[in-house]
């Protein structure tokens, strides 16, 4: 007779920012010099926290690690909170938590405008390797890595991963930092990772290559898995240099595209550790996008009417 082994984790640790986003949707085109009407909430916000909070959302088991300022880190650990998240956010007594002036236009498209504040000294010092307790996969947003004490931090993060047999993955997080540090050195530094998750620009970029197709062909060579994000087109995956799956996109009414890819992160993330195959969980990522772009902001909604511009207090 077999013995079964001990149940695979599936938890999830995604080390990344922790962001207050200040949304500005405007119906008209952006007028220099004057002044343009638009509606402007606060929303909480980071890549590495609309993963956590969609993944916790849709029933993950999910640990955050990040770095806030005092001047919103307890509204933070509270809306993460709200969302199932368990947080393990450090408070910088220097620096204010990031902030993101994001310009939503009428298509949904967005603009923005970022200062790292607290998020870009998370460090080494921050790190805690008892998060990997019962954790499946340690997933991390690149704006971690694009400052010299977060990248140490995520080599110390990937090391750790590695030596407890945790996958890790990554998203490349934006062309223009992206392209600041470096391709290569990017390529290099997250080398231990088996699963990328690019946006169409960022894949094109890592690669050169001519189409998202041979894109993720390229990247999955290196990686052993790519997963491309197209937006309203779908998604598409690729294992080993050649596509596996593809599927086409959820159609919903655009709102506001703030955090979408950060969602599909999270939803192909959270059912693929629950043992999903490709196409299944790139359909789960697919939905948590759609759903995300419905809402203004980048996170799940709880207990709130879904499209309601509410304020949010910090104090």
């Amino acid at each position: 007779m077999t013995l079964a082994g001990p149940p695979a984790a599936t938890g999830l640790l995604v080390v990344g920012d922790v962001v207050t986003d200040v949304v500005a949707l405007h119906g008209a085109p952006l007028a220099p010099g004057t002044d343009t009407a638009a509606e402007i909430v606060l929303r909480p916000g980071g890549s590495g926290a609309n993963t956590a909070a969609w993944a916790a959302h849709l029933g993950g088991d999910v640990r955050l690690l990040a770095r806030v300022g005092r001047d919103t880190g307890e509204w933070h650990t509270g809306e993460l909170r709200g969302t199932g998240v368990r947080p393990h956010l450090v408070v910088d007594p220097d620096r204010p938590t990031a902030v993101v002036i994001a310009m939503v236009d009428a298509t949904g498209e967005r603009t923005m405008l970022t200062n790292r504040g607290a998020g870009g000294r998370i460090s080494p010092d921050d790190w805690d390797g008892s998060l990997l307790g019962g954790v499946g996969r340690l997933h991390l947003s690149a704006y971690t890595m694009f400052a010299e004490p977060g990248l140490r931090l995520a080599r110390l993060a990937m090391a750790q991963a590695a030596a407890a047999g945790v996958r890790v993955s990554v998203d490349p997080a934006s062309t223009g930092p992206l392209r600041e540090f470096g391709v290569e050195r990017f390529l290099a530094e997250s080398a231990a990772a088996d699963l990328i998750i690019p946006n169409l620009d960022e894949a094109l970029l890592l690669t050169g290559a001519p189409t998202p197709e041979r894109a993720a062909e390229i990247l999955s060579d290196r990686y052993g898995t790519a997963v491309v994000k197209l937006g309203p087109q779908g998604a598409l995956a690729a294992t080993g240099g050649r596509v596996v799956a593809t599927v086409e996109g959820v159609h919903t009414q655009a709102v506001d595209t703030t955090g979408a890819g950060d969602a599909f992160a999270a939803g192909y993330l959270t059912a693929a550790l629950r043992g999903a195959g490709e196409q299944a969980a790139l359909r789960a990522g697919c939905r948590a996008g759609a759903a995300c772009v419905a809402l203004v902001g980048g996170r799940p909604r709880y207990g709130l009417e879904v499209n309601r511009l509410y304020p949010i207090h910090a104090d």
